[in-house]
């Protein structure tokens, strides 16, 4: 990163604090264009370098909501932002973003649990210090969309985050506003036509899932804004009932083969969603699936490693290590 560019973002954080209650409220669509952190136009410091903190006072003062909640992050998870889409501007377009974007995140810690600490009015957490598979989900497809959309901003990848993170078209607010079950975000983000389930052919897609989702809502001590705060279990409850009845093709892990038709099937940088036969839930781990030449294997925040790694077996090996994932299911970003 240009050592202007290091200290632009530097000033891009101390004038959010100095305007933190416009910045609240999200980046305009200028910003989206290209003048956030990671994307500044010329024109701004040829007419403003002198004043950064006022220039960009005013760029954030114009600001329309591009965000709904309220972005929490600290000065390191806005700089990896920037730091990540300005090397990945100069990486070729055929790039897979997905793998990349993962890979580069490779070694950092895993830490679960990271957006549970928002139980009252929801805010946007961003965190590149520490992941968990969600999370770690979550930000390379915000980092993928900004790629593939040439648009190298902190913005645009907070607006991203927020619309792939919580329902899009339902009435909920606060806490079960956030796609908490991962079924859930897959059917909402690929409504929006974010990802796309792969559930062919068959073979490899052998198998049905059967979804009966109760988890949350009877089990409400397991999660602290649900133990703080029980009258948010009905509407958990309504999201679980709109996942529960559902029915989904998966490739169960004695097709996880290293052949030519499932490495057509499964592409690099895919979503691989772990399905799991406990009680209540409908998905227990998630990752990106890598390609090798002796199979395909699984780059994720491993709670067993204690950070993100690329997993030295194969994800068939990986699955028959644990008894309650049957196998997978598939999703491609768009």
């Amino acid at each position: 990163m240009r050592i202007k560019e290091l200290r632009i973002v530097n000033a891009y954080n101390q004038c959010s604090r100095i305007a933190n209650s416009a910045e609240q409220r999200g980046f305009s669509p200028l910003l989206r264009r290209g003048w956030g952190p990671g994307g500044f136009s010329p024109l701004l410091w040829r007419g403003w370098g002198r004043f950064p903190l006022i220039a960009l006072s005013l760029l954030v003062l114009q600001a329309a909501a591009a965000t709904k909640r309220t972005p929490r992050y600290q000065r390191a998870d806005s700089l990896r932002v920037v730091q990540l889409l300005t090397e990945a501007r100069q990486q070729p377009r055929t790039t897979c973003w997905p793998l990349y974007f993962g890979r580069q995140l490779i070694g950092l810690p895993y830490v679960a649990h990271t957006l549970e600490d928002n139980p009252g009015e929801q805010q946007l957490i961003v965190n590149l210090r520490e992941l968990d598979c969600t999370t770690l989900t979550e930000n390379v497809v915000a980092l993928t969309l900004c790629a593939r959309a040439e648009i190298y901003t902190f913005a645009a990848f907070l607006e991203n985050l927020e619309t792939i993170r919580y329902f899009k078209n339902q009435t909920f607010e606060g806490y079960p506003a956030r796609l908490h079950y991962f079924c859930s975000w897959m059917a909402d983000n690929e409504a929006s036509g974010i990802v796309k389930e792969t559930t062919g052919p068959n073979p490899p897609f052998t198998a049905v899932q059967h979804l009966k989702v109760n988890y949350m809502s009877t089990h409400p001590d397991r999660y602290a804004a649900l133990k703080a705060a029980p009258e948010l279990i009905p509407d958990i409850r309504r999201a679980e009932q709109m996942l529960t009845g559902q029915s989904a093709r998966y490739i169960p892990k004695a097709q996880l083969t290293n052949t030519p038709l499932l490495r057509e099937t499964i592409h690099d940088g895919d979503i691989i969603v772990i399905i799991t036969n406990i009680a209540g839930l409908d998905t227990q781990h998630i990752g990106l699936a890598a390609w090798h030449a002796d199979g395909l294997h699984l780059l994720n925040a491993s709670s067993i490693h204690h950070k993100v790694v690329e997993e030295p077996m194969t994800l068939r090996q990986y699955l028959y290590r644990h008894k309650t994932m049957p196998g997978i299911r598939v999703l491609r970003i768009q």
